[in-house]
């Protein structure tokens, strides 16, 4: 998990005034563009909390207008399966194992660590479902990258032999690593930290969130205070 990354791409500036206009628009008398000042970010943080969020009143739909693009590295095939599961408008691009198999052959190679194409969980203690605890042991896991090594090499042969990208590609162990691109709206961010922030969610994708929150911190600080205070880790339903 030591490979897993979040980078800001690009987001909204000021997305506490974004929202606050939004929000302004809704009562206001006046076209809001014509508005001379408006608070500023800090300020209308508190006042979104304030008048939107506190006691769960349900007004999420001024936290819909500013957005956020990050880019997700390295995470397991499984991560997307599980981030494209609930969508609420959020948008992906995903690494295609159609056009980007270089990198399974550079590793058959030995050219590039296995490691940087194939996720398997750290060593350690682990559970089920069902609670049952077991050892994923350092020889086990080892066996485990031998044959990730292995499945490689007979992509790299299938290759040679003239297969199409999509038909190798089934004989590659479920978690080879992928790269994509998201996008989230506040509200839509708050609805993936809820879903997949919990602690029942499965190991790989808690890490995304936990890199996805100091960017959330940074981008709407306000917002993220109270989404932590509030919900973050409760299991609550997503707004």
């Amino acid at each position: 998990m030591d490979r897993f990354r979040v980078e800001v791409i690009q987001a909204t500036p000021s997305p506490q005034q974004v929202i606050y206009a939004a929000m302004h628009q809704d009562y206001s008398e006046e076209f809001v563009w014509d508005v001379s000042q408006l608070p500023d970010e800090a300020k209308c943080g508190e006042i979104i909390i304030k008048q939107l969020l506190a006691g769960e009143r349900g007004h999420y739909g001024p936290l819909e207008h500013p957005q956020i693009t990050l880019a997700c590295g390295f995470f397991p095939h499984s991560v997307m399966q599980q981030a494209r599961t609930h969508r609420v408008s959020v948008s992906f691009d995903v690494q295609s194992a159609r056009y980007t198999g270089l990198r399974v052959i550079e590793a058959a190679q030995a050219k590039r660590d296995l490691e940087d194409v194939f996720y398997l969980r750290p060593v350690g203690n682990y559970s089920d479902r069902q609670g049952k605890k077991y050892f994923y042991s350092p020889e086990q896991r080892q066996k485990d990258l031998d044959w990730c090594g292995e499945a490689a090499r007979r992509y790299e042969q299938d290759m040679i032999a003239g297969m199409a990208e999509e038909h190798a590609r089934g004989k590659l162990p479920f978690d080879y690593r992928q790269h994509f691109i998201v996008s989230f709206n506040v509200r839509s961010l708050m609805h993936f930290l809820d879903l997949r922030g919990k602690r029942d969610a499965q190991l790989e994708i808690q890490q995304l969130c936990e890199l996805i929150l100091p960017h959330f911190e940074a981008w709407v600080p306000a917002i993220s205070t109270w989404y932590k205070s509030t919900r973050l880790g409760k299991a609550r339903l997503a707004p």
